[in-house]
């Protein structure tokens, strides 16, 4: 890991970094997250009886749409044209579903920001959508899975360190 932040400018005020010269790569990041829920409302989805519709095609079309628009969101993120971008989900058949999307791009940096927005987004749809009968549901543990493409090289979580996960 480096010491070194470069999204400050001389004045050690914030700015967006400057990619000019880095080099067009294919970049993939693929990040997870779930959602615990009281076992009724995961029966529910599974039914499609919820009274919002298709609870999984709507937090999925939702996960996508906010990867697409990560840098109308966080401000120091470059507007990056994905070439891809998809989104899965698991569940125990209890009480978790795990969101698991993957974001693309030919790009001079990285889509590890579009990946991890993706799934709180279809996360924070699925909550939305089943809120009216289970309000104690609990999104957790959202993290970057792995990327690759760029200077910085392949990153993949269960290399980290447990001390630093």
């Amino acid at each position: 890991m480096t010491d070194s932040l470069t999204h400050f400018n001389d004045q050690d005020r914030a700015k967006m970094v400057d990619v000019t010269e880095k080099k067009v790569t294919a970049r993939l990041a693929t990040a997870t997250g779930s959602i615990r829920m009281q076992k009724a409302t995961l029966d529910r989805i599974h039914a499609g009886t919820m009274k919002k519709g298709d609870v999984l095609a709507v937090a999925q079309v939702a996960g996508i749409m906010a990867a697409k628009k990560t840098s109308e969101l966080i401000p120091m993120c470059h507007l990056i044209p994905l070439t891809g971008i998809d989104i899965h989900f698991e569940d125990n058949g209890l009480d978790t579903i795990t969101a698991t999307a993957t974001a693309k791009t030919k790009h001079v940096t990285g889509v590890e920001i579009e990946a991890l927005l993706a799934v709180q987004t279809a996360l924070l749809t699925i909550y939305d959508m089943c809120k009216a009968i289970d309000r104690g549901m609990v999104i957790n543990d959202v993290h970057l899975v792995e990327k690759s493409g760029g200077k910085s090289g392949h990153f993949h979580f269960q290399d980290v360190p447990e001390a630093d996960q």
